[in-house]
């Protein structure tokens, strides 16, 4: 009897990138989850412990970095906004991490319309979880704002993400990260610490900072 993998993180890349190699040669609709199985050295039966279907294997790395992304928000602490900076520019870093794999998605998804429409849902994924999150730690905050900050971010890493996979252009986490700077300058807007002499009167203090303003 063939003895089974463990079933971790590794293991559902492995079987994913060895079944993108096999549809990005025969084709999609021509390789099988069997082909897919005998070539990643595993049974069917693990391949369907792992994935309900061929079409999941597609997106494996991007269910493991759903995980990897709401674990983050969870345990953030800090400024929300810049939480959900950090979980855009992680979602970054594990992409380059696994290009190979990235790019071998890219060649097949853009061949077949149904795995397109899965790859808009994923996105989309990516975006809620961002909006609740922002919904939860600023319950004040308008939502319309929430909205297009995490449409925002969400664009900007799918540039530098498709300039990296579909380009093949030298991009970085650096690039990455001062983008999304520049739209939370756009979004927050530049926040002024001030101090005034006690007593000083409301006018004084509304006419130094509108002053401040002028000045930028």
């Amino acid at each position: 009897m063939r003895a089974e993998p463990e079933e971790s993180t590794d293991f559902r890349l492995t079987v994913a990138t060895a079944a993108l190699d096999l549809f990005s040669v025969r084709g999609y609709d021509s390789t099988t989850v069997d082909d897919i199985a005998l070539a990643a050295g595993i049974s069917r039966r693990t391949f369907f412990r792992q994935f309900r279907a061929k079409e999941d294997v597609v997106f494996a790395d991007h269910e493991i970095l759903i995980e990897q992304v709401g674990a983050l928000l969870a345990s953030a602490t800090g400024d929300p906004w810049q939480a959900v900076c950090d979980a855009v520019q992680l979602v970054y870093e594990r992409f380059s991490d696994w290009k190979e794999m990235s790019r071998l998605r890219y060649q097949v998804v853009h061949r077949i319309p149904a795995l397109r429409d899965r790859e808009i849902v994923t996105v989309f994924r990516y975006d809620r979880i961002f909006v609740e999150y922002l919904q939860r730690a600023l319950p004040e905050h308008p939502h319309l704002e929430i909205l297009q900050f995490s449409a925002s971010v969400t664009a900007t890493h799918n540039y530098f993400l498709r300039r990296m996979i579909r380009d093949g252009l030298p991009t970085s986490v650096d690039d990455l990260r001062t983008a999304l700077s520049q739209v939370r300058e756009q979004f927050l807007g530049e926040i002024v610490v001030a101090s005034f002499p006690r007593g000083t009167s409301v006018a004084k203090v509304v006419d130094a900072l509108a002053g401040h303003h002028r000045l930028t």
